[in-house]
């Protein structure tokens, strides 16, 4: 099958002033090859945008023949330790990109039930104590719930960095650290809130077996999601979870005795660690 390029919805993530630059990004699809995958995200990108030249391609398997890709555009600049773009390495500057669109999660619970109509020949509406579609199939009744969306803040830091300073070992650790969870406050997001996604990095240099040369344009991608207490299901009150906790429901038959009727009612809650916790002051890019 051909491949094809088709621009993201979220492309075009711009900074301006002095180290004004553009991502625009991609999905790649038609092959598992990458070099064929680069080479037509190369033909398919503007070779300038809004004036800044074209810096680096990167590509990223998402899954079979899919890749995202972006393209990154910035004044070629050459600063005497070799720099190409963007804030001086080691300088502590970075771009900074973010997106509060938003993740899906199936909840079985609501927050409170607004109104609930019964047919004539019952006495009332099943009471399901917030349960959300509960149906009753060959006598089993089931909570079958439903997908929302809830409030995700994804953003994004690039920072570049001296070749001294990216070494093997630190590329161990964001491999160690990424789908880890804060375990202190990290920019501004309270233990819990925060999760590591991963890094991805760009050499621009030479990297060779016995010396490496340039420097280094690493970005790293995180998720948060806030803490909460105070939360209420059905009967059950006190609930408290951290941002990457999971919380689940266990749910019981209980006769419901206004609608004469067998009904699903949450009985326990329970919240459950998915996900270790970590240093992230490891990754060396401030707190």
């Amino acid at each position: 099958m051909p491949i094809t390029v088709a621009e993201k919805y979220d492309s075009r993530q711009s900074t301006t002033g002095s180290n004004a630059q553009v991502t625009l990004t991609y999905i790649a699809s038609g092959s598992d090859d990458d070099l064929a995958i680069k080479s037509a995200v190369e033909s398919f990108a503007p070779e300038t945008y809004d004036g800044l030249p074209r810096q680096s391609v990167q590509i990223e398997p998402i899954s079979e023949e899919y890749w995202d890709a972006s393209v990154r555009y910035a004044e070629a600049t050459t600063s005497s330790s070799g720099t190409s773009g963007g804030p001086e390495p080691g300088s502590g500057e970075y771009t900074y990109s973010f997106d509060t669109m938003g993740g899906t999660q199936h909840i079985t619970q609501s927050l409170d039930t607004v109104g609930s109509y019964a047919d004539s020949s019952i006495p009332s509406a099943p009471n399901f104590n917030g349960a959300i579609g509960v149906s009753n199939t060959n006598g089993n009744a089931e909570v079958q719930g439903v997908d929302i969306t809830v409030p995700i803040y994804n953003f994004s830091e690039t920072h570049y960095l001296t070749v001294e300073q990216v070494t093997p070992e630190y590329k161990g650790t964001l491999f160690q650290l990424t789908g880890k969870v804060n375990n202190a406050t990290f920019r501004g997001l309270a233990a819990g809130e925060c999760l590591f996604l991963g890094a991805s990095g760009t050499l621009h240099g030479t990297e060779t077996d016995t010396e490496t040369t340039g420097d280094w344009e690493i970005t790293y991608r995180f998720a948060a999601s806030p803490n909460k207490t105070g939360i209420t299901i059905g009967n059950i009150s006190g609930i408290a979870k951290k941002g990457w906790e999971y919380l689940w429901v266990r749910y019981a038959d209980v006769e419901d005795m206004d609608a004469m009727a067998m009904v699903k009612r949450p009985i326990a809650a329970y919240v459950e660690q998915v996900y270790e916790d970590a240093d992230f002051s490891l990754l060396d890019i401030g707190s």
